[in-house]
């Protein structure tokens, strides 16, 4: 309802700043005073037209005041000025009350598809604890954009890119033929006898993992042998047919179901697992590089560090002499004219661009930017003839979830590669490819494109000293003394996903266990799951992106602070009152409109249970701002507010001992309220909210 008013708010000034001053302002600011006291919005709108209108900010202010009170927008009480020319607004506390009650608020959403990709695992071990934050960023962006029954949303999708043919997996396969000594079938054999055996796939992985990279250089005599079977593993999975990339396909596969199971623990759902290797089969990156080539930022060098690679042209930067095209590269004759052209001095002053970015090795290997740019352009939908085939993967309780293939798509099989808006959501060591990529686009001429490619970037996850000796791993003296410790997955020291949750899951289960014995045990295990994925979502959220953060078990279970379970038990409060009233969150929000609250809202003591109501009412504010600014950390800092809020509306008001019946009818419906938004903000942030703690 806060945005409602603010809209029509700023479109009653635009509209005035038209008729009276010929003024047009690209957008107005609004802001919220200090004090509740001054009224609920403020606006500088005076201070910006001052320079131009050549008057004091103060007479404009009191020429639209004079205005906008003429006509006042609904929900708005009063207009003040206020110190040197701000515009003050007060609201009618009564009249949006009864539309909070009512569940009145501003719509969310538009036109475009919004493409969002993360978690993106190689699938060549267990999940860890630096994913889940990529994952839980992502879901929680996604849950902010899509369509729902309080918002229209947007049209989205979300992709989880399975690199199967990298060096990670590469090194998985290096372990598997030869530590273990293994061929496809008897790799076929060890998963089926993992699984018989309930164990997993994934952690074998880890470990297996962890020991394949500490082997590669064990024997200084042996590393540059076992770093060309690198080598060769890596350029067998790339070109596909044989029985090296079989066992990796076999391994990738098995390890992305498991990663699918883990997510979906904590509520986290795909639409579509892009893999690289229909990337390389269907020869995305040709089609992109032959467009690169036609726009003119791609060119083979034939000088300095860079010769006989094909390099990409910085945005801006001017060709240079040595750059020739894919023509003149296949055509000597051509070549030799061009340079023949070319003076020596001419030469020495424009040489090679040694900052050029290399997307084509001399070797003929294409990088991971070369890689990543086709991919992009196929995202917006910008090469030409290429699309995935369309196979289904995994079947969620709601919806399917696909994975691509190289073969024709199966009936029915949805299509991704168009978005108007990408988020990446890859962590900031990712930022100088990322920008390769933008750079690319622009290069090309997609500027709109690039304009529309957001690198949803993070810092990574380290572990508190006590969380790290907790976790049963020896932690140096000087090490303890440290804020954080980072985690390896190559030294195998980090924290599984999966082992994460259940040490989570089991805490809670102790702590529930012990206060409620008489509810069932399917009820305390539900709860339990609910507390502990509550935890770890919002101590993963309630950071912004570019914090590193140190993970802790018992910070992130606390019933007490800026928690998850904090925000759970808020809400388990409110419910308890209508509990022990004999009534309901409904009853109580229907009973608004026939009750006269304006005395009590406008009251000295009502003031504060206004604040209630008006914290309740920037849902949708929150949300936009989380969505334009891509911080979800804002909502997470909204629901803990709110229930800040509510506990000190609790505690000051006795709400099921008042007597006088419009009071307590208001009280509950501030709690209702209270509870339905709160309960709204934790859902967006994927988490539930139990019925008892």
């Amino acid at each position: 309802m806060y945005r409602t008013i603010q809209q029509s708010l700023t479109a009653a000034i635009q509209a005035i700043l038209a008729s009276k001053y010929d003024v047009t302002l690209a957008s107005l600011a609004v802001e919220q005073p200090p004090s509740i006291a001054m009224g609920e919005l403020a606006l500088p709108v005076a201070f910006e037209l001052a320079k131009r209108l050549r008057k004091a900010p103060r007479a404009i202010a009191t020429e639209l005041a004079a205005e906008l009170s003429a006509q006042l927008p609904e929900g708005v009480a009063s207009v003040e000025i206020a110190g040197a020319g701000y515009l003050n607004i007060r609201l009618d506390r009564a009249w949006v009350a009864r539309h909070i009650a009512a569940d009145r608020h501003a719509p969310i959403g538009g036109p475009g598809f919004r493409l969002i990709e993360h978690t993106s695992i190689n699938p060549n071990k267990a999940a860890h604890i630096g994913h889940l934050r990529n994952a839980i960023l992502g879901d929680t962006f996604q849950r902010l954009l899509r369509p729902d029954t309080y918002k229209h949303g947007y049209q989205v999708g979300v992709q989880n890119y399975i690199d199967n043919t990298g060096v990670q997996v590469a090194d998985v396969v290096v372990g598997l033929m030869h530590l273990e000594n293994l061929g496809l079938d008897t790799v076929q054999t060890l998963v089926a006898d993992l699984a018989a055996q309930g164990k997993r796939i994934d952690y074998y992985c880890w470990d297996l993992y962890a020991r394949v990279s500490q082997w590669y250089t064990a024997d200084p005599d042996q590393a540059a042998e076992r770093k060309a079977l690198r080598l060769a593993t890596l350029h067998a999975l790339e070109q596909g047919g044989n029985e090296i990339a079989e066992v990796a396909d076999l391994i990738a596969t098995a390890v992305l179901h498991r990663h699918l199971e883990t997510m979906q623990r904590l509520g986290i759902e795909y639409d579509f697992l892009p893999r690289e290797s229909e990337i390389l089969h269907l020869h995305f990156w040709d089609a992109a590089r032959q467009l690169m080539i036609e726009k003119g930022v791609l060119y083979l060098e034939t000088e300095g560090k860079n010769k006989g690679c094909w390099v990409m042209r910085r945005a801006s930067a001017e060709p240079r002499h040595s750059e020739r095209s894919e023509a003149e590269s296949r055509n000597p004759r051509i070549s030799s004219q061009d340079a023949s052209a070319t003076t020596n001095a001419e030469a020495a002053e424009t040489g090679p661009d040694e900052d050029a970015k290399v997307i084509v090795r001399s070797n003929g290997t294409v990088t991971y930017v070369g890689k990543d740019i086709a991919y992009h352009l196929w995202k917006f939908g910008l090469l030409p003839g290429k699309d995935f085939g369309y196979t289904k993967f995994h079947q969620y309780p709601n919806h399917m979830c696909w994975i691509s293939t190289d073969s024709p798509s199966d009936e029915h099989a949805p299509a991704f590669g168009h978005a108007d808006a990408i988020y990446n959501v890859i962590d900031s060591r990712q930022n100088d490819p990322q920008n390769n990529v933008i750079a690319a686009l622009r290069g090309m001429g997609f500027t709109n494109e690039a304009d529309r490619y957001t690198h949803f970037s993070y810092e990574m996850v380290a572990l508190t000293p006590r969380c790290a000796l907790d976790l049963g791993y020896d932690v140096s003296e000087e090490d303890q003394k440290r804020a954080y410790i980072e985690v390896s997955g190559r030294k195998g020291f980090g924290v599984k996903a999966d082992d994460l949750i259940d040490r989570l899951t089991t805490a809670a289960r102790t702590e529930v266990d012990n206060r409620h014995p008489d509810l069932s045990d399917d009820d305390r295990a539900t709860i339990s799951k609910q507390i502990a994925v509550g935890a770890l979502r919002y101590f993963m959220l309630r950071y912004t992106r570019n914090t590193v953060i140190a993970f802790d078990f018992k910070d992130a279970l606390s019933f007490e602070g800026e928690t998850g379970p904090y925000v759970q038990y808020a809400i388990v409060r409110a419910a308890n009152i209508f509990r022990k009233a004999g009534t309901t969150a409904e009853a109580a929000l229907a009973a608004m409109p026939t009750l006269d609250i304006a005395p009590i809202l406008n009251s000295e003591e009502g003031t504060t249970l206004w604040e209630t109501w008006l914290l309740t009412s920037r849902l949708t504010t929150l949300i936009e701002q989380a969505i334009a600014t891509s911080e979800p950390a804002y909502l997470a800092k909204y629901a803990f507010q709110l229930a800040q809020q509510f506990n000190n509306f609790y505690h000051r008001h006795h709400i099921l001992n008042e007597e006088d019946a419009t009071k307590k009818t208001l009280y509950l419906a501030t709690a209702a309220t209270a509870q339905r938004e709160m309960t709204r903000a934790l859902g967006y942030l994927g988490i539930e909210a139990p019925e008892r703690m």
